[in-house]
């Protein structure tokens, strides 16, 4: 008779066998979008989004706390630390027209991966984003100051400004 822990890894062998393909040159590999030439794309999906409004008759201290809140809640972690710390900085003294240039450039691209390549300039930034907002976004983005940007900052920052 087998023990447990024999038996446990015999079924264990006999699933992770079963799992694997037969033949390593029947499964297709895949790399990552664009890394081949002859990449038709045909297997992405384009998901359609909602156009940015403007939102022309926002108040401005309603339209500070939006923009914080968003940039607080992207889609990826790197860009809710980036614009999160960003906002935190740089939101309140911002004028109507860097709040304008702020908003369409959170708000209006699809993707966040499109505004981190923009932010660290591993991309170029399309002329439409080119800006105040963009340049400052994109300088805060070097951290010359080498500080330990590891999370989003507590808002525990919001009530000492109210006080």
């Amino acid at each position: 008779m087998l023990s447990s822990v024999v038996a446990r890894r015999l079924v264990s062998g006999v699933c992770q066998a079963a799992m694997r393909p037969a033949f390593t040159g029947l499964v297709p590999s895949r790399g990552y979008r664009g890394d081949t030439a002859d990449d038709t794309r045909a297997d992405l999906i384009e998901i359609p989004l909602p156009p940015w409004d403007e939102r022309p008759g926002e108040a401005i201290d309603i339209k500070k706390r939006r923009l914080l809140y968003e940039s607080r809640k992207r889609g990826m972690l790197e860009n809710c630390i980036l614009l999160s710390l960003f906002a935190k900085r740089y939101l309140n003294t911002m004028t109507a027209s860097q709040l304008y240039q702020y908003d369409r450039l959170i708000n209006e691209p699809s993707n966040d991966w499109d505004i981190y390549y923009w932010a660290t300039e591993a991309q170029p930034t399309p002329e439409v984003y080119q800006g105040e907002i963009m340049d400052l976004l994109q300088e805060f983005a070097k951290n010359r100051d080498q500080e330990q940007r590891l999370d989003a900052p507590s808002l525990e920052y919001l009530e000492k400004e109210s006080q």
